[in-house]
């Protein structure tokens, strides 16, 4: 029988979440499996990956082949570097002292790389969200200019308006003051003659 170590999707729709899992070849996708020794999660950033280390070593010491992607993962985890560490232990190239020297080494550099880039992305989110925040602000200083002139011509049309309702009203008054004078003049001067 034919194993491989492989991805099994779970996860909804345009959310998706892997298993990796120890199957036989021929197995369906998403069907039985023979040990589940992990998961994966690409959805966060960096992708979340938990894996059982020593099951995994395990599974390719015994003759299990990794798909591409599952490669990448076993190897992002170290387990493809031990399995070639133990493999130069039995030819006689170094001794197990030295293998587990270097596996440690390469693990601190590697977790010391994975924490910068968390940083990083924080420190990016971070900077977006202060620019973004700027950037609406700036938006909305513009909208209330726009705004306050829109206000100073509407209190500006009132002013005249209002300007023009007084004129009004004093010729109204003049005319009326006018008129009730200028009936009696004639009357005056009929009476005159």
């Amino acid at each position: 029988m034919a194993t491989k170590i492989r991805l099994a999707r779970h996860g909804r729709k345009g959310s998706p979440f892997y298993h990796v899992v120890v199957a036989d070849s021929r197995a369906p996708r998403d069907g039985k499996y023979i040990e589940r020794i992990g998961s994966y999660n690409p959805m966060t950033n960096p992708a979340t990956i938990d894996l059982n280390f020593e099951r995994a070593l395990h599974w390719l010491m015994t003759g299990a082949q990794p798909t591409d992607t599952t490669k990448r993962i076993l190897s992002y985890e170290g387990v493809l570097l031990k399995k070639h560490l133990l493999e130069g232990v039995k030819k006689g190239a170094f001794d197990m002292a030295a293998a587990d020297t270097k596996f440690e080494a390469w693990k601190k550099e590697k977790i010391a790389k994975i924490q910068a880039k968390i940083a990083r992305l924080a420190n990016e989110s971070e900077s977006e969200y202060k620019a973004r925040l700027e950037a609406e602000a700036k938006v909305k200083e513009a909208k209330a200019e726009v705004v306050a002139k829109k206000q100073a011509e509407i209190a500006a049309a009132k002013a005249e308006a209002e300007a023009a309702a007084r004129a009004e009203v004093e010729a109204a008054a003049t005319e009326a003051v006018a008129a009730e004078e200028a009936p009696e003049a004639p009357a005056e001067t009929l009476a005159a003659e």
